[in-house]
């Protein structure tokens, strides 16, 4: 078999094989990725103008008549 026969091989099978699922760099990227993400939204969830908005949102729907 040449080379070149074994790399078009090679390549088929890759090819056909597919993407399975992440490597650990891809998980460990995906993961800081999301930890970087819950950071920012809770900074921005604890915020004065956002939780003051939050707590008047919910008082208003304890306060609604039924």
């Amino acid at each position: 078999m040449t080379v070149a026969r074994w790399w078009s091989l090679r390549w088929r099978r890759v090819r056909a094989g597919g993407d399975a699922g992440m490597s650990t760099a891809e998980y460990a990227v995906g993961t800081l990725a999301a930890c970087a993400l819950a950071a920012v939204l809770y900074k921005v969830v604890t915020s004065g103008a956002v939780s003051a908005a939050l707590q008047e949102v919910i008082g208003k729907a304890l306060h609604a008549p039924f």
